[in-house]
């Protein structure tokens, strides 16, 4: 056998090991059943409320190496984030969790900065105000006001909905800031989270008062977020793979989105599930090592989240329809994946039902996987109705 020959032999070998240890590694997808599911969501929605503080905050990260919590600083928009989720599983039919929620939702209340025609959430009077907390805490209250009847915040979800809407550039694009002291947005300064999330917003406001125009700003922003906003923001690879994105476009599913529109949510879905495929590779050995770093628990729980919602879209849109029993198998799997590395019973509240990557966890890795596990237990319960 010639040199050549023997030399092209082995490149093709190691193509192939290279290969089998990545791209074409077996995927490994715990099983999941509703029981498992619903479980595992009990377990993270108690984490969050046996570890809320009095005010009503949740306790925000613990490092099993230190049995304690880091020096983060405490963060708004997480803990909106956590609140809109606890009314989520209100909403799923755990009425339980209805008080805790409301517990988070006083103490951002009581963070609220304008003056009563717009509102938003700062940590300070003189402090600026994020674009993410107005958006998570209308939906929290949306979600709210789903789940009880109760209309008694109507008028501050429009205050917040103004205030979202008047930190819109005629692009779509959104502002991330809003100075309390000259009563106004900051201009120049943009988020990949709080558009998504604003946008979402208006579209849950649209669909709750749909004779008000919060539709106009809504398709503004879609058009902004499937076109510009991955080039604006240099994101790479794109697009970026938004589950507020997600959120936004199966609650705008029945508007008439258009072709451009579902080009991009092919795409979004299209991310999600090379990422569950990535993480169901790295099982430990050689393949723990080519698939590394592991994404936090909130990353990947807002993996389940963006393939829910395309779900919920692809059962609305026929042309997305081809994609549903993947997008189903691709949920299965991410959450088999993230309850596996769900603690339990270890007695410690800090600990059991927290989603521990690297012995780390964070209040949203309870918060996003929370969110995807409800809408996966809904998924399974749809295929065995018994």
């Amino acid at each position: 056998m010639s040199k050549r020959v023997v030399t092209w032999v082995i490149i093709w070998g190691l193509t192939l090991v290279g290969a089998r240890l990545t791209v074409l590694a077996p995927e490994v997808c715990p099983a999941v059943t509703v029981a498992s599911t619903h479980d595992a969501s009990i377990a993270a929605a108690d984490w969050i409320i046996n570890n809320q503080k009095l005010d009503g905050r949740y306790l925000y990260d613990w490092d099993l190496d230190i049995a304690g919590p880091s020096s983060a600083p405490y963060n708004l928009v997480r803990h909106a984030g956590t609140t809109m989720s606890l009314y989520q599983f209100v909403l799923a039919g755990e009425e339980q969790y209805l008080a805790a929620a409301d517990e988070g939702l006083v103490w951002l209340l009581d963070q609220q900065v304008g003056d009563g025609n717009v509102t938003a959430i700062a940590p300070g009077p003189t402090s600026r105000a994020k674009l993410g907390t107005a958006a998570l805490t209308a939906v929290g209250l949306v979600h709210r006001r789903q789940a009880t009847g109760d209309t008694q915040y109507d008028d501050l979800l429009r205050s917040l909905g103004r205030f979202i809407v008047g930190q819109q550039r005629s692009n779509g694009s959104m502002l991330s800031f809003w100075s309390p002291v000259e009563e106004a947005p900051v201009a120049g300064e943009t988020s990949l989270f709080a558009t998504g999330e604003a946008l979402w917003a208006i579209a849950l406001l649209h669909n709750t008062w749909p004779t008000e125009g919060w539709d106009d700003p809504a398709w503004t922003t879609l058009e902004y977020m499937a076109t510009d906003r991955d080039e604006d923001e240099d994101v790479w690879p794109r697009p970026w793979a938004d589950q507020w994105a997600a959120y936004s476009l199966a609650e705008m599913a029945e508007w008439g989105l258009a072709d451009h529109h579902m080009d991009y949510a092919r795409l979004l879905a299209g991310q999600w599930g090379i990422a569950v495929r990535w993480e169901s590779q790295r099982n430990g050995g050689i393949d723990g090592l080519v698939h590394a770093p592991e994404s936090i628990a909130a990353g990947q729980g807002t993996w389940l989240e963006g393939i829910a919602m395309m779900r919920k879209l692809a059962l609305a849109d026929e042309r997305f329809g081809d994609l549903t029993n993947d997008l189903g198998d691709r949920l299965q799997c991410g959450a088999g994946r993230m309850i596996a590395k769900q603690q339990t019973g270890t007695g410690a509240i800090e600990v059991d039902g927290g989603f521990f990557v690297d012995g780390v966890t964070r209040v949203d890795g309870q918060q996003h996987t929370l969110s995807g596990l409800i809408f996966t237990e809904r998924l399974l319960r749809e295929e065995d109705p018994s």
